[in-house]
């Protein structure tokens, strides 16, 4: 129905509208051929011109009032081509709706109106986006309340600081960090930075950011770290499981069997990947009761948050024999070491079970 059409859809209907018409348009004309006006009642239909019409201007659209010369009541309107012109994009319709899906992330940050701006008139002067992607919707989840700052701190390249909540425990502790990039894992936003307190790499999730960010204005002093993976980018991870430990990887496993030679007196586990933070922070809570067969990435993941604990403690964690790994009674503090992070030569080398 017309009065459901979104407010982006009409605007740039209304544009492509006025770019084509040989004059001007009336009110009337609008109302009867633009779509998402005709089915308004006069009322909402004059509220949803005027608001229209500055959402146009405010873009940078250059809307010019026509008065008839014969009646000087007679008021159209059309779009100066003049001074709304743009050079060649050279985008394909594949490139267009790509940047419309994009558009999407910024839904309900300070940038949301100038996306959709932006692509009122970038769709007003290059081709229609791919029909593959059309009405498809990027599942990103809303900003929390701390996005805006940090993406700031991410944009300036400057240290940020705030109160973070532990997943593990629950405590709030303050944080300061080089904040690298923000990114969307397992249906939330996160944060991925050089936390400047433990000298390493760390990801947060912004829901639990606690209270306001402060953007200081000390500049980043570290190289920006490579993306971590995507979710399901790493693989299936082998895991090996002592019989009647690890119920919560054995209700993620594609299979379990019985380990045989080498593996015997383990349970051998195939399961996905998905995302590597969250499985190694699962690994390493069953301590030497699990071990690492594969990827190597998840078992640098879990080495890191293990030797983590032992260093919060003062001591090794306790069974930290090499084949077992370095074992701990507790899960690392969230904040988590980053996949594939370097990690103590103090540490045993041979954490997360490498065998063969």
């Amino acid at each position: 129905m017309s009065e459901q059409v979104p407010a982006a859809e009409r605007l740039l209907d209304l544009v492509i509208a006025l770019t084509h018409t040989n004059h001007r348009m009336t009110k009337a004309d609008i109302r009867a051929r633009v779509n998402g006006y005709g089915a308004a009642n006069d009322r909402t239909f004059e509220r949803m011109f005027e608001r229209d019409k500055t959402a146009l201007r405010e873009a940078g659209i250059p809307l010019v009032t026509v008065v008839d010369d014969a009646h000087g009541d007679d008021i159209g309107y059309r779009i100066d081509l003049d001074g709304y012109t743009m050079p060649e994009l050279g985008l394909t319709p594949e490139e267009i709706g790509i940047l419309s899906v994009a558009a999407q992330v910024w839904q309900g940050a300070d940038l949301d109106a100038r996306a959709r701006r932006g692509l009122v008139k970038l769709n007003a002067v290059a081709p229609g986006a791919s029909a593959d992607l059309a009405g498809h919707v990027l599942r990103v989840p809303p900003p929390e309340a701390s996005f805006d700052a940090l993406l700031e701190a991410v944009h300036r390249r400057r240290l940020a600081t705030f109160d973070y909540r532990a997943a593990s425990s629950g405590t709030t502790s303050r944080r300061r960090v080089e904040p690298w990039r923000l990114l969307v894992r397992e249906g939330a936003w996160y944060l991925q930075a050089w936390d400047t307190a433990r000298d390493a790499e760390r990801q947060f999730r912004l829901s639990r950011v606690v209270g306001a960010v402060t953007v200081t204005d000390e500049p980043a002093r570290h190289a920006v770290g490579e993306p971590p993976l995507e979710a399901g980018e790493a693989g299936v991870a082998t895991l090996l499981v002592r019989p009647g430990r690890g119920a919560s990887l054995r209700v993620r496993a594609r299979s379990v069997e019985a380990g045989t030679g080498h593996d015997e007196g383990w349970d051998v586990l195939q399961l996905p990947v998905g995302d590597l933070e969250d499985l190694a922070g699962l690994v390493a809570g069953h301590t030497d009761a699990v071990l690492v067969r594969e990827p190597e990435r998840l078992r640098t993941a879990v080495v890191a948050r293990l030797r983590a604990v032992a260093m919060l403690d003062g001591e090794p964690a306790p069974g930290s024999a090499a084949r077992a790994g370095a074992a701990a009674v507790t899960p690392a503090p969230d904040g988590e070491p980053a996949p594939g992070s370097a990690a103590p030569a103090s540490a045993a080398s041979g954490a997360g079970g490498t065998r063969g």
